[in-house]
C-alpha cells in the first residue's frame, strides 16, 4: 500500500504534466485545480500526522523580539533628534497609503470581498486578480493573505511574499508591515507533507524532483531572513503610522540585535505608538525609564508607563508594575497590589507572572498558600521553558515542602535545567549521577555534567571533574586535564582544590606535571586559611621532603592544628612521630604522647590507629600489657578490612592471646587477610591447609597459597615450596607470628 507521501509525489507530478503554470508569480491566477485540491488534503494530513510550529504564521500574527533578549546598555544621550525618523531609510520610491489616490472599491475587489466572506476562496481569488491587475493594492494585499493562509490555493508564504510586495510598493500599509516581519523571522515550508514528498522525490530523482517543485513554487518554499530588507519595510509601515510596526521598531533599536542600538531612535518610535494607545510600546517606555536607557533612571516615570500598558491588558506590564509594587521602585510597597497583578499575568499565561505568583502561593506571603496552584503556575511557566520556575519544580520536589520527597522527580526538572544551561543544575545532575539519587547512577554521565558546568565557570564542578580525571573515575585518568581543572578551581579559592592540586604536583611522575615548588606553595596558601586537610597536606609534604629535620617543629604544629579539628589521619601520624618512626633527632620518642593521640585517632575510626594501639597493649610497651584491651583494638580494626590486624587476629586465635583458642576462627581470619595480599597470613593459612588445622585438609590450595606468599619474596614461603614433596609441612616450622 502506497504511503501519504508517495501518493502526494505522484499527484504532485500529475500536475506538473497537467499544468501550464508561470515561474513567478504574475497576473496569472492560480486556483486549486482537482488535483491540486487532493495534494493539499493529502499534505494536511501529513501534517496532522507529523505536527510542526508554523513560525511564519506566528510571524505574520505577531511579530515581537523575547524579552529574554535584552541586554540594556547605558548611553549618556538624553533627549532623541528631532529628525530622529529620517534616521531610518525606507525603500526608495514607495508612496505612502495617503498619497494614494482611491476611489471607490473596484467591482472586482467587492466582489471578491463577497465571495470570501461566503468561503468562496476560489472565485474570491480569480476577481482579486482582475482587480490586482488594475492597480488596486488592496486586492494584491488580499491575494497574498489567501497564499499566506492556504485559502483557495496551495498554501505558501513565498508566493504571499510577492503579492505583499506589490502592494507593499503601492503603499499598503498592513502589506508593508507584514512584509517587514516575515523578512524579519524568516518562514520555513508550512507544510511537512511537502518536505516529506520533495525528500522522497529526491531520493528517486533529485533533479526532476527540484524542477517540480520549481514548477509548482517558482518563488521556492521557504522565505531566508532577510534584516535589511525587514527593516526598511517595517520602517515605511512605522512612518506611514501603523502603531505595530513603530513598536516592533523601537524594540529593534532598543536592543540592537537587528539593527545599531539606538536607545533615542527607540523612544522616539515608542512615543509615536504609545501616542496610538499600543500596549508593547508603553511597556518598552517603561524599561527605557526603569533602565536608564538614554536617559536618566526613573523609577517613577517607569512605573506610569507600565501602569499605563497593565492598563490595556498587557501581560509583560503586569509583572513590571506587580515587581515595581513588590520592590518599592517607583511606587509604595504593596505586596496586595503585585500579587494581584502578578495573578493577572499568570492568568494571561505570562512566564513571569506564573512564576512570581507561584513563588507567593508556596510561600503564603501576598498570597494564600496553596501548593497545588504554586505547581500548577510553576509548570505552565517551566512548559514555556522558564528557567526559574524549572529549578523551583526541582527544588520543591527534592525538598518535599508540603509534599513526600521525590527525587526522581526533581531529577528529571534538574536534568531539564541542565539542558537549557544552567550550570548550577549541571552541577546538580552530575551529583545525582555520582550518588544515584533519583537517577541511576552513572560516573560516566556524572563526569558529562560537572565538565558542562565547570566549563560555565563553576567552581565545584571544576573540582569535582579534576578529581574524576586525577582518578580516572567516568573518564580516562589523565594527570594534565586533572591539573588544569584544579587551577581552574583553586583560582576561585576553592581551599580544597589547592590542597589536591598540590598533591598531584608534588607525588606526579618526574615525566608528567611534577612541580613540587608550586606544589609546595600551594599547600602554604591553603594552609594560611585554616584549613585542616591543608594543614595535614603540607605536613605529610615536610615529613617526606629532604629538609624533615630543619621543619620538624612546622611539621608538628601544622599535624596538631590538624588533628585538634578533628583530622584521624593528623592524630596517627603524631603517634608515629612520638613513637619514633621518622627518627627525627630533635624529637624525642615519648610513648605517652604516642598512645594519646593513637588513641585519639582510634577512637575516631582510623584502623591503622587501632591496629598500633592494640599492638602495644599486647606488647605491653608504655603501657601495662593488656591481651583483652589488645584484642578488642585489633578486632575493631580487623573488621574494617585491615590485613595486618587480621593476620593478627588469626594468631591470637590459634595461641589463646587474649581470645578463646580457636582454630576455625584463625583459619577465616587468615583467610581474609591472605585474600588482601598479605604475605604472612598466605604462608600461616598454608601450613594449616596442608595440616588440616581447624579445617579439613587441602594440599593442592596450601601449594597455591605458599606460591603466592613466595611471589611476595616471604623467604619461609619459598623455602616451604622447595621442600613440598607430598608430605606434610614440617611442624617445626608451625605458626609464624609477626
Amino acid at each position: 500500500m502506497s504511503s501519504t507521501s508517495d501518493i502526494v509525489a505522484k499527484m504532485r507530478l500529475s500536475l506538473v504534466e497537467k499544468s501550464h503554470l508561470p515561474t513567478k508569480v504574475s497576473e496569472h491566477s492560480r486556483p486549486l485545480t482537482k488535483v491540486s485540491q487532493q495534494i493539499l488534503s493529502l499534505a494536511k494530513v501529513a501534517e496532522r500526522k507529523s505536527p510542526v510550529t508554523n513560525n511564519a504564521e506566528q510571524g505574520l500574527r505577531f511579530a515581537k523580539i523575547s524579552e529574554a533578549q535584552q541586554q540594556p546598555m547605558k548611553v549618556a544621550e538624553k533627549v532623541p533628534p528631532k529628525d530622529s525618523s529620517e534616521q531610518i531609510k525606507a525603500p526608495p520610491s514607495i508612496p505612502s497609503q495617503n498619497q494614494i489616490m482611491r476611489g471607490e472599491k473596484s467591482d472586482h475587489l467587492r466582489s471578491g470581498i463577497v465571495a470570501y466572506e461566503g468561503q468562496h476562496y476560489v472565485k474570491a481569488l480569480a476577481e482579486w486578480k482582475k482587480a490586482a491587475a488594475e492597480g488596486e493594492v488592496e486586492a494584491q494585499y488580499r491575494i497574498g493573505l489567501l497564499y499566506a493562509r492556504g485559502e483557495g490555493v496551495i498554501q505558501s508564504i513565498p508566493d504571499a511574499v510577492a503579492w505583499y510586495e506589490r502592494a507593499a510598493k503601492g503603499g499598503h500599509v498592513e502589506a508593508q508591515f507584514k512584509l517587514g516581519t516575515i523578512y524579519l523571522n524568516g518562514a520555513k515550508s508550512l507544510s511537512s507533507g511537502l518536505d516529506n514528498w520533495f525528500k522522497s522525490a529526491s531520493h528517486h530523482n533529485g533533479e526532476t524532483a527540484q524542477r517540480n517543485l520549481n514548477t509548482l513554487f517558482p518563488n521556492g518554499i521557504s522565505v531566508e531572513r532577510d534584516l535589511d530588507a525587514a527593516l526598511s519595510w517595517i520602517a515605511a509601515a512605522a512612518k506611514n503610522g501603523k502603531a505595530e510596526a513603530q513598536s516592533l521598531l523601537g524594540d529593534m533599536y532598543r536592543r540592537g540585535h537587528d539593527t545599531a542600538q539606538d536607545y533615542n531612535a527607540a523612544r522616539h518610535w515608542y512615543l509615536l505608538a504609545a501616542q496610538q494607545g499600543n500596549a508593547s510600546a508603553l511597556f518598552g517606555l517603561g524599561d527605557i525609564y526603569y533602565r536608564g536607557l538614554g536617559v536618566d533612571v526613573d523609577h517613577r516615570a517607569a512605573a506610569d508607563w507600565y501602569e499605563k500598558a497593565s492598563n490595556k491588558g498587557d501581560a509583560r506590564g503586569h509583572v513590571a508594575l506587580g515587581s515595581i509594587y513588590l520592590t518599592g521602585r517607583g511606587r509604595e510597597n504593596n505586596r496586595e497590589k503585585a500579587a494581584r497583578l502578578f495573578v493577572q499575568a499568570a492568568e494571561l499565561g505570562e512566564a513571569r507572572g506564573l512564576y512570581q505568583a507561584a513563588l507567593m502561593h508556596l510561600s503564603g506571603d501576598g498570597l494564600p498558600e496553596d501548593l497545588d496552584r504554586a505547581e500548577t503556575y510553576l509548570r505552565k511557566a517551566a512548559k514555556q521553558n522558564y528557567l526559574p520556575a524549572i529549578i523551583s519544580l526541582g527544588k520543591l520536589y527534592a525538598r518535599g515542602k508540603g509534599v513526600e520527597p521525590d527525587l526522581r522527580e526533581a531529577a528529571s526538572w534538574y536534568q531539564r535545567a541542565a539542558e537549557l544551561g544552567d550550570a548550577e543544575s549541571q552541577f546538580i545532575v552530575g551529583h545525582l549521577f555520582a550518588t544515584g539519587a533519583g537517577v541511576a547512577g552513572s560516573l560516566g554521565k556524572s563526569a558529562k555534567w560537572f565538565l558542562r558546568a565547570a566549563e560555565q565557570g563553576h567552581g565545584t564542578a571544576a573540582h569535582n571533574i579534576a578529581a574524576y580525571y586525577a582518578t580516572g573515575r567516568g573518564v580516562a585518568r589523565d594527570e594534565a586535564k586533572a591539573v588544569e581543572w584544579y587551577k581552574k578551581a583553586a583560582a576561585q579559592g576553592i581551599t580544597a582544590s589547592q590542597v589536591q592540586l598540590g598533591k598531584l604536583l608534588y607525588s606526579a611522575a618526574e615525566d608528567g606535571p611534577r612541580d613540587r615548588q608550586l606544589a609546595a606553595d600551594l599547600l602554604k596558601k591553603a594552609a594560611e586559611t585554616g584549613d585542616r586537610e591543608a594543614n595535614f597536606a603540607l605536613a605529610i609534604l615536610y615529613l617526606n621532603g629532604e629538609k624533615l629535620e630543619h621543619n620538624a617543629k612546622r611539621t608538628i604544629e601544622l599535624l596538631r592544628k590538624s588533628a585538634e579539628a578533628g583530622h584521624t589521619g593528623a592524630a596517627l601520624q603524631l603517634g608515629h612521630i612520638y613513637m619514633g618512626k621518622y627518627r627525627i633527632d630533635s624529637v624525642k620518642v615519648e610513648i605517652n604522647d604516642a598512645i594519646r593521640w593513637y588513641t585519639k585517632a582510634a577512637e575516631a575510626g582510623n584502623v591503622e590507629a587501632q591496629y598500633n594501639l592494640g599492638m602495644l597493649h599486647l606488647r605491653g610497651e608504655g603501657v601495662l600489657a593488656d591481651l583483652v584491651a589488645a584484642a578488642n583494638w585489633i578486632e575493631k580494626a580487623a573488621h574494617n578490612d585491615h590485613a595486618a590486624s587480621q593476620f593478627q587476629l588469626g594468631v591470637m586465635h590459634c595461641t589463646g592471646q587474649g581470645v578463646p583458642q580457636d582454630l576455625p576462627k584463625a583459619i577465616a581470619w587468615y583467610e581474609l587477610a591472605a585474600q588482601l595480599g598479605y604475605p604472612l597470613a598466605q604462608y600461616n593459612l598454608a601450613v594449616m591447609l596442608s595440616k588440616g588445622q581447624g579445617c579439613g585438609l587441602d594440599r593442592k590450595k596450601a601449594y597455591l597459597w605458599l606460591q603466592r606468599a613466595a611471589d611476595q619474596g616471604l623467604e619461609a614461603a619459598e623455602t616451604a615450596l622447595r621442600e613440598f614433596d607430598g608430605s606434610d609441612l614440617t611442624t617445626e616450622r608451625g605458626v609464624t607470628e609477626r
